[in-house]
Parts: structure tokens; sequence; C-alpha cells
């Protein structure tokens, strides 16, 4: 939903700040006083081009912000170009300014983004359909999602049969590249997992294990040395440690018998003595051990350096080369048993292929259904806006691989014929801008009826955990072009429906349509300091009466015209 618009120095817009709100927000105002200008502005950021010809006369920019509702989509698309909710974690800032000498740059969430990123986020915000343009326009995957809403049309099934399909299918052609590269790749891979075997890695500390070794070696005459002074210290010598020891704990034995206090020190002094004999042991045992083996170190050496080689080009550690070597092996095991692999793999794309079939065949079915339906009710719909049409949605199945996709194979095509004879042909080739905002009013109001009906009644497999998108917020301008009394209430009351599960913002010039509103703003163009400036504000109720009113009779009121406002706000509510 969209909260807020603003805009500063923006065409004839010193600065206007609009705050919308859930249902049918209706703007009006006298010709010229500039209400699609501030459809221009949410168009431009949601994408649009912009033109420095926007930016007021004597600024140095124009400046454009809003303010939506956020989505779990555009929370998605918002995290794919590395942008942070921040403290916006509910809602979705956009900022666009225009400056006069051409450039601009866009804000998204007050971080700098791009105009492509305002182009993706916008079919998840919002459908603007002008006089000129569709922003975002009714293309196919809008057209397939109508259908699915109004026909409760889940495509899970269809989407995970085809993510199967599609991965078994991207490693077969992998396995089958050219002969040429499979022998060369099989000959590398080979000789890799050779080497790596030949070194015979025992585990994948080893080299640490060799390093330490080789450090004792290197040094094992000055080791034996320190290891036999530190022994003779502490044991062997004529005033050894233990020795020493040893006479001082006789002592205070005798001592602990005759005064308790010296007890505790006797002890102490036990515990050194047993230390003193423990490390005295542990460096004779090392001394034992150390011997200098030039013939090992050299051993050592030559293993250390051939471990060296493997990891400069295999893994910066033992643990890396080890996961190279398998798989290295893994892939020499794929090629020297291609036949049987490919064998595998072809069954398997079989399987997963019927049962894309399958899902597809059955989704394409469902839509021929709701096709039939929705063809039928949407024409009434549409006949009921000052039109007299034929309309059809056709469901063509592309069951050739290449038109698979994860919503089916299904192409979608809304299809109208606006004169007697004439054959059907999509919406935009037939349909004016005025035309094809009714048109997709009637498409929506009937989707939506169907859809809210749906959630209490129909059940069934395309009812249960569907994933079914959210109606976003609707512009519609112009709408009421070349029609006026009841098909003008028609499209009031269609309108109303709409804006019951989606918000809705649309510019009308009728009376009949603005009576509808829920959220009525006033646009307005007066000349002030020698320029000319265009506002906007929410009306009051009363305020109301008198707007419609200036619709149903111009500037001079009357009573009969006021009388009049009042039964078409009445009848409305």
């Amino acid at each position: 939903m969209l909260l807020e618009l603003r805009a500063e120095n923006y065409a004839v817009i010193d600065q206007a700040v609009a705050s919308f709100g859930p249902g049918l927000n209706l703007l009006t105002g006298e010709t010229g006083a500039g209400k699609s200008i501030l459809i221009d502005a949410l168009a431009l950021l949601l994408g649009g081009k912009a033109s420095s010809d926007v930016v007021r006369h004597g600024a140095e920019k124009a400046v454009l912000g809003c303010v939506f509702e956020g989505t779990p989509g555009a929370a998605a698309i918002l995290d794919a170009n590395g942008i942070d909710a921040g403290a916006f974690s509910d809602d979705i800032l956009l900022r666009r300014e225009i400056a006069s000498g051409g450039k601009g740059r866009v804000f998204i969430n007050n971080q700098p983004a791009t105009v492509a990123v305002l182009r993706e986020l916008a079919p998840e915000l919002g459908l603007i359909h002008t006089q000129g343009e569709t922003l975002g326009s009714f293309d196919q995957a809008q057209q397939r999602t109508l259908l699915d809403r109004f026909g409760g049309i889940a495509t899970d099934d269809a989407a995970a049969t085809f993510t199967a399909w599609r991965a078994t299918s991207e490693r077969l052609t992998e396995l089958q590249t050219s002969e040429q590269d499979r022998l060369r790749m099989a000959d590398l891979w080979r000789f890799q997992v050779r080497e790596i075997a030949d070194a015979q890695l025992v585990a994948d500390d080893e080299d640490m294990q060799l390093e330490a070794e080789k450090r004792i070696l290197a040094n094992s005459e000055r080791l034996y040395t320190a290891a036999r002074s530190a022994q003779e210290l502490l044991y062997e010598s004529e005033g050894a440690a233990e020795t020493t020891l040893t006479a001082a704990l006789k002592h205070l034995e005798e001592l602990a018998k005759y005064d308790a206090q010296f007890i505790e020190p006797a002890a102490q002094l036990a515990a050194a003595k047993a230390a003193v004999e423990d490390v005295s042991a542990g460096v004779r045992d090392f001394a034992e051990r150390v011997q200098a083996s030039p013939e090992r170190l050299e051993e050592i050496e030559d293993r250390l350096a051939a471990l060296d080689r493997l990891k400069r080009k295999y893994g910066a550690t033992l643990a890396e080369v080890i996961g190279f070597g398998e798989e290295a092996a893994r892939h020499l095991t794929e090629v020297e048993d291609r036949d049987a692999l490919l064998a595998e793999l072809c069954a398997q794309q079989d399987h997963d292929a019927a049962a894309y079939r399958t899902a597809a065949g059955e989704l394409s079915a469902a839509r021929q259904q709701a096709a039939a339906r929705l063809s039928k009710q949407a024409t009434a719909e549409i006949n009921d806006l000052a039109m007299t049409v034929r309309f059809e949605v056709q469901v063509t199945p592309a069951e050739e691989e290449s038109g698979w996709t994860a919503n089916g194979w299904d192409r979608i095509d809304c299809l109208i014929a606006t004169n007697a004879g004439e054959p059907l042909k999509p919406l935009d080739q037939i349909a004016s801008g005025g035309e094809m905002s009714r048109v997709l009013l009637a498409l929506k109001v009937t989707v939506e009826e169907s859809f809210a009906a749906g959630t209490t009644h129909r059940k069934g497999k395309a009812n249960s955990g569907q994933h079914l998108p959210t109606p976003r917020m609707l512009v519609f301008d112009e709408i009421d072009i070349g029609i006026g009394g009841r098909a003008a209430e028609a499209v009031g009351r269609k309108l109303k429906t709409l804006s019951r599960r989606q918000q809705v913002v649309c510019i009308t010039h009728l009376p009949q349509i603005a009576a509808f509103a829920d959220q009525h703003f006033l646009i307005e163009k007066a000349d002030r300091d020698g320029r000319t400036r265009t506002s906007i504000r929410r009306m009051k109720e009363d305020e109301r009466e008198h707007e419609v009113a200036r619709m149903l009779s111009g500037a001079r009121l009357t009573e009969t015209s006021l009388n009049h406002a009042r039964n078409l706000l009445e009848s409305s509510r």
C-alpha cells in the first residue's frame, strides 16, 4: 500500500505532500490543475524515464519521494541488490532527485540505488494505468497471475518438478561435453590423483609432526646437553635439588612431630620433592631419546619439501590436498563410468520430464477451465462500463521443452474485440488508454470477487498451501474518458468493490465516481507571487459535498447541485 507521496520543485508543484489510506483514494480538481502530474511523479518513483524538463523553473533539482508498505517480495528484491531495511523494516522509502542539468540520483531506504532497482520493485509495489502507457505493462506474467488468482490455482508442483528436471538436464549437458575435452580432463585428473596417492599422506597434520621432529634433530646436541645438565642439577650431582629437598624434608618432619604448624609445610615440601623427581625422570628419558641422526634429518627435509610441493599445487593445508584428491577421483570416476552415468542421468531426466508434464498438464487443464469462467464473467463486467465487447482469456500450451517454465507451459493472452465482426486481438493492440483501464478494472474486480468467494468455499489441492500473490496498489488515470451517467456509476461501484481488497488510487472528472471515495483529495492550482503553484489536500466531509457539486454544475454552485451532491454521497455509502 502507498502511504505517502511527496513532490518538491516538480513541474508546477512547489511543495506537495499527500498521505494515502486503504481503500479508494480519489483525486479531483479542475481541468489543468495538475492531477496527472502527481501520477507522473509516482511513475518516476517506480522507475519511469525522467527528463530535466520536469524540474520547476528556477530550481536546481526536483525531489520526489514516497513510502510503501513492505512486502516479502520487495524485501527479497532489496536483499538481492544489497539494500538493507535498516530502521524501515516494515516500510520502503523511495526517493528520486532529478537535476536541472539532466543528472539524477536514486535512494531506497536512504541508501544509494539505481533506476533499475526501482523498475525491479515496481511490479511488487504497484501498477499504474494511464492514457499513454501502463507502467509495469499488463504482460504475460501479470495475465497469468490474474488467471491463477481467479481460479485459486497454485503452481507449486509444476515449480518443484521443473526445478528437478532442469537440474538433471544441466548435469547431463555438463557430462555430454566434447570427447576431446573429456579425454584431456581425464588425463589431468588421473595425474593429480596418482600424484597425491603416491605421496602416501598418513595424516592431515603430518607436516606439523615432521616440523616438530625436525626442530629436535637439527638441535640434538644442544638439547642433549641441556637435558643432561638439568637432570644432574635436579637429581645426580652432589648438591642436587632432590638431595637438598630430602634433607630439608627430614628436618620438617621432625619439627612436625612436636609442632602442628609444620605439618602443612612438610606436605608442601614432599610435593615439591615428588615434582622434582618427575621432572628429573622426564628430562633423563628425553636425553636418552635424543639422537644426532643426519640421515633422519635429511629424510624429514626431503619429505617436507615434497609435502610443500603438493600444498602449492592443491591446497594450503594437507587436509585441502587430501580433499582435492578425493574430488579429482570423483570426477575421474564419472568420466571413466561415463556411459553408465549417462544412462542413469538419461533415465532420471525422462522421469523428471514425465513428472513435469503431468504437473504442467494438470495446471494447464485447470487454467483452461478457469479461463472459460473468467472470460464469461469479465465480459459481463466490462460491458457494464459503457463498452460493448467480446472478451476472451486464451490459454495456449507450449508443450515443447523450450516453453517449459516453473509456472507451467501455458501462454496466457487476454483478447478483446471492441467492434462487432472484428476478430479478437491482444488488449494492447485494440484498447485505448481509457478502455484499457476499464478492462483492467473489470478484470481485477472479477478476479478479486472470485478469490474472496473462493477463500470461504473452494476446496481441494489448489486451495491448500497455495502461494497466490497479494494484490498490489493500483492507479487508474483517465478511467472515465467517454462515459457518464449509469456507466460512470458502474465504474465507481467497481472501483469501490476492488478497493475492499487492495488500495486503489484514481483520477476522475465524474462526480458519480468521486462520490465513492474513502479518501478524497483536491488538486488546486493558484497564482501566488507571480508563480503558478499546484497543491494537494485531503478534503473533509463537508468539503467533499461542495467539490462533488462543482463537478456537477461547474464553478457556480446552486442549491440543486448541492442537493444532487448530497444524494450522490449518501447513495454511495
